[in-house]
């Protein structure tokens, strides 16, 4: 094939059928024309010349041309594509380094092996541009629901033609065991779509919860418009699900206008999900209320959180155990997900049961440590006191409302407190040093003998070994591992030390040995404060 007057203009008429037939660029198809092109002459001239070849827009005429680079003298290395100052004085009034020299080589005659090779170039090219358009096209459209037809089924896995590609529905993203034929109409949630080296991945799913919310939207006008907002959506999908909405509108219930008239409105989203109950829940501020709403239709009697651990325990009637729990735990474990929170679920029954160990617990400490008989430790345990602590150092006053405390009672019941405290300190001490604990971890403020004891059988015995200890190693704290929130056991835990004191113990501990400086901690504080008060300004 050589290029003429003949076919100059085929090239064009090549490039825009390639174009509209793969809905691209056409200019994409020329340069790629022009590279195939530039290929073939190289083999024809010499791979190391740099041929560059461009296709007129218009004519369709091909010009092909040789470009010499000017280098430094010790910078030469391609004899055919540069050329030094001296020698481009040959060609060149002024030749600078960086100056191109240009000149027209003649058309190549391609052969069958090159003719080849170019239409290779062209197809690779028009390929990746045809990648590039449907990545492009679908990469804005991750979190939107998508209507396709199934184009068939590999090992359980979906193949969707979704007009300008294909997707796919991977097996553990179906709903249940249902199936599909050939030309079948599917409607899915857009989960990810990727970039790879064979074309853009896109991957759909019918059980991610963000589906449910998707086709609230479409079927509830006041979520669409942002009057109600779906805040959390928890999914067993094919079975059960919780989605917590709220309103901005006090004059729209938000739960009536989700189930719509005589339910058509959650009706048509159970259709969809091949009639998954749907529980539509009052979304609310408060989390035990929340909470109390998440668990319907089970009624619950109390809500204790415990905001640190993340943790919520709720006590349910006897008779309302198993519905609070659900089959298989649905019930519970759908409320856990849509609060964020784990959930301790107990009777009544369990519930008066612990508390009572608790009082016998207590009322035993105050017998054993303060000598007293256990009448006059229930009626400590009865008034609030959970430790001796609170029972040497609260205020005199709040020992005297106690039925049958004098002064002179009060007096010996801290007195006999405190002289216990004492000893325990004591000993802790002792115990410590017995462990190898230095001057420099004993003196440092903040540790009592108690913790110190128990850095020490941790191997903590210098103030350098508890500057480098990590905030949550002190305090404790809560990991995800596999889905499931793991306790992280502190070593200060026992002595109720939260992650903000842990931090500031061993930032202080840092100030002391000279790691840090607190002149750079007071720069850094201002800045911070000016980032948030800009980002509430910015609200």
């Amino acid at each position: 094939m050589a290029i003429t007057s003949a076919n100059q203009l085929e090239l064009l008429q090549t490039a825009e059928a390639v174009a509209r037939e793969k809905m691209i660029d056409p200019a994409l198809v020329i340069e790629a024309m022009e590279e195939s092109l530039a290929r073939a002459a190289k083999s024809r001239y010499g791979s190391e010349m740099d041929i560059r070849v461009k296709i007129d827009r218009k004519t369709g005429r091909a010009t092909f041309t040789r470009v010499r680079t000017v280098v430094e003298d010790e910078e030469l290395e391609n004899y055919q594509a540069e050329m030094t100052v001296e020698q481009a004085k040959q060609y060149m009034a002024d030749p600078n380094v960086g100056d191109q020299f240009i000149e027209e080589v003649p058309p190549v005659e391609m052969g069958r092996i090159a003719a080849q090779s170019a239409k290779q170039v062209i197809l690779q090219k028009v390929r990746e541009a045809e990648r590039d358009r449907q990545y492009e096209e679908f990469k804005d459209r991750a979190g939107t629901i998508i209507n396709g037809l199934v184009k068939r089924e590999e090992y359980g896995n979906v193949i969707v033609d979704v007009g300008a590609g294909e997707a796919i529905l991977r097996r553990n993203e179906k709903i249940g065991r249902e199936s599909y034929r050939p030309n079948d109409r599917i409607r899915c949630y857009i989960k990810d779509v990727r970039r790879e080296p064979r074309g853009p991945q896109i991957f759909l799913s019918r059980t991610a919860p963000e589906f449910m919310a998707e086709l609230f939207k479409m079927e509830v006008p006041e979520i669409y418009d942002g009057i109600i907002e779906i805040k959390a959506v928890a999914r067993d999908p094919g079975s059960r699900a919780k989605i917590a909405v709220v309103s901005y509108d006090n004059s729209i219930d938000p739960v009536g206008a989700c189930v719509g008239m005589r339910g058509s409105r959650v009706q048509a989203v159970v259709n969809e999900l091949q009639g998954e109950k749907i529980d539509i829940i009052p979304w609310n501020e408060d989390v035990p209320t929340f909470l109390v709403n998440a668990l319907q239709p089970a009624e619950v009697s109390k809500v204790v959180l415990d905001e640190d651990a993340e943790r919520i325990e709720v006590v349910v009637p006897e008779e309302q155990l198993s519905l609070a729990i659900g089959r298989r735990g649905q019930n519970v474990r759908l409320a856990s997900q849509l609060t964020g929170l784990d959930i301790d679920i107990m009777t009544e029954e369990e519930e008066s049961q612990r508390r009572q160990a608790e009082f016998e617990q207590r009322t035993k400490l105050f017998m054993d440590t303060l000598d007293l008989d256990e009448f006059f430790a229930q009626l400590l345990v009865s008034e609030g006191f959970t430790n001796l602590e609170e029972v040497a150092y609260v205020d005199r006053d709040e020992l005297l409302v106690i039925d049958g405390v004098d002064e002179d009672t009060a007096e010996e019941l801290q007195a006999r407190a405190r002289d216990y405290l004492d000893e325990q300190n004591r000993l802790a001490l002792e115990n410590a040093r017995a462990l190898g604990a230095e001057d420099s971890l004993v003196d440092f403020e903040g540790l009592t003998p108690q913790m110190i004891e128990a850095l020490a059988k941790d191997g903590v015995k210098t103030l350098e070994d508890f500057a480098t200890c990590a905030d949550w190693e002190l305090a404790g704290g809560w990991t995800t591992v596999d889905g499931e929130r793991v306790k992280d056991d502190g070593l200060l835990e026992p002595y109720d030390v939260s992650l903000e004191e842990a931090q500031n113990l061993v930032m202080t501990a840092r100030i002391m040995l000279g790691w840090v400086d607190p002149a750079e901690l007071e720069q850094d504080e201002p800045e911070d404060d000016a980032e948030a008060e800009t980002e509430e300004a910015g609200a």
